[in-house]
């Protein structure tokens, strides 16, 4: 009988063990997930801010010449 105890102590752990690592599997994936997500946001509002600064460049470049005037965008007829 001593025998028998420790065996389905055994199982026991072992189911434990099991359950835990497929726990911790899935919170890793959806941690990779998440990561891959804020790194694709990260991209994008670093291209969004460079567009930004790309503009703000340009409009102090007008404001530094006085006699520059806008160019029409419209196609000349």
């Amino acid at each position: 009988m001593n025998d028998v105890l420790p065996r389905e102590s055994d199982e026991h752990m072992r189911e434990l063990l099991e359950k835990r690592v497929e726990a911790l599997r899935e919170e890793f994936h959806a941690g990779q997930e998440m990561l891959a997500s804020l790194d694709a946001k990260r991209t994008d509002l670093q291209q969004t801010l460079l567009r930004i600064s790309g503009a703000v460049q340009v409009l102090e470049e007008l404001l530094q010449d006085p006699t520059t005037e806008p160019t029409p965008t419209s196609a000349t007829p």
